[in-house]
């Protein structure tokens, strides 16, 4: 694992370990100066979004996600080497789905994703089609980082 505690909490993000990305980018949060500072906070409530709707709590999963994506929008395309525009699409993909679906279908949605329903599980069913939980892409290429 890695030193570098962003680097860190990307990897434990794209490994569903989403309470632990939390406690890590947390921690760089609470440090960090604008506009590091809302960029982090957007990617954690992102990450806290995913773990309510781990733990089938659709209200937490729906208002994280939200401040999340608004947190990130100024951010697009990319931002300190992360595809910021396909983390704020697939989030908000996953967001039309569970408010489309409502919150008496939230554990059929988080099925869908491919969430246990157990926080930070690794072994997990892979999500239905066209279901499937945002992503941290760090591959940007030079020409489009604006950071």
């Amino acid at each position: 694992m890695t030193n570098n505690p962003f680097v860190r909490g990307i990897d434990q993000f794209n490994q569903r370990e989403f309470y632990a990305c939390h406690d890590t980018l947390e921690a760089l949060w609470m440090e960090a100066c604008d506009p590091d500072k809302t960029f982090y906070q957007g990617i954690l409530q992102i990450a806290v979004g995913c773990y309510h709707l781990s733990n089938r709590n659709w209200n937490g999963a729906v208002m994280l996600l939200g401040e999340g994506i608004r947190r990130l929008r100024n951010y697009q395309p990319s931002y300190n080497d992360v595809n910021v525009r396909q983390l704020v699409e697939q989030s908000a993909s996953m967001l039309g789905r569970l408010q489309a679906a409502g919150p008496d279908r939230v554990a059929e949605c988080a099925d869908r994703f491919g969430l246990t329903g157990e926080a930070d599980a690794t072994v997990t069913p892979p999500p239905k089609e066209g279901w499937t939980l945002p992503y941290i892409d760090r591959a940007v290429a030079a020409d489009e980082s604006s950071a």
